[in-house]
């Protein structure tokens, strides 16, 4: 029974998230695939599928303590495939290889923001002193939502049809803003840092049915509403970031 139980191996409770990481990564990348096709609905499907994946993977790993160094890096390669090069890829075929000149270097240089935000991620993983995470926040907009972000005006031209989404003189400055926010050192807003009020629970249940119905029956509309909101709730993670932060230094100069 003893040696049974030292046999090598990798338990199954491991294998589990990274195995959905690697499927969010190929479901990412396969947007690509149907860019090459112009299917652009289902390349900006797959990497919505792909974000909803990326925010299973590291839950199931908890779920089932199947945490290790191995899952984290395989998650940082995922993320800059599915929401760095594939956005990138997508957005440049879609619009950005009509700029002259810089179109393919501002979708280069998303990736490249992309691929230095999770280098900076793992290499502060073990650090102690990270005061946005130790607030409940993240420094920068995570990749998923920065490609979220990105992918935006595609969803607005799904939904509407307006070409003026499509012109690279917007897009160009979009994308360039999106990648400057990865990389950034704003603090904006994780699940922990979201507090809701006991006396507006129902009312935020009542918000998230809403945003279910309507994901069902016009999912383009679901998607662009959440992506407008996440990016107008920035200036307020920065400003409530600041609140926490001076009545911390307030606390500590007391005591």
């Amino acid at each position: 029974m003893g040696a049974h139980s030292s046999r090598p191996g990798i338990p199954l409770r491991a294998l589990a998230p990274n195995a959905v990481t690697a499927f969010a990564l190929c479901t990412g990348l396969s947007g690509a695939w149907f860019a090459m096709q112009g299917r652009w609905e289902n390349a900006v499907a797959a990497i919505v599928i792909a974000g909803v994946l990326d925010a299973m993977d590291g839950r199931i790993a908890r779920m089932l303590k199947g945490e290790s160094r191995f899952g984290a890096e395989l998650d940082s390669l995922s993320d800059v495939i599915a929401f760095g090069a594939t956005p990138a890829l997508i957005i440049y075929m879609w619009v950005m290889q009509d700029m002259p000149r810089f179109g393919w270097t501002i979708s280069v240089f998303f990736v490249l923001c992309a691929a230095l935000r999770l280098a900076r991620f793992n290499a502060q993983i073990d650090t102690e002193n990270q005061p946005h995470k130790s607030a409940g926040f993240n420094t920068g907009v995570p990749s998923p939502p920065g490609a979220a972000l990105a992918l935006l005006p595609m969803m607005i031209w799904f939904e509407t049809g307006a070409e003026w989404v499509r012109d690279y003189r917007l897009l160009a400055p979009w994308l360039l803003l999106c990648a400057f926010l990865m990389v950034s050192n704003v603090a904006t807003y994780s699940w922990s840092s979201i507090k809701i009020r006991r006396s507006v629970r129902f009312m935020a249940l009542a918000a998230v049915s809403l945003f279910v119905a309507t994901l069902v029956a016009a999912p383009w509309v679901a998607l662009i509403g959440v992506g407008i909101l996440y990016a107008g709730m920035l200036p307020f993670s920065m400003m409530s970031y600041a609140r926490i932060k001076k009545s911390q230094r307030t606390f500590s100069e007391a005591t």
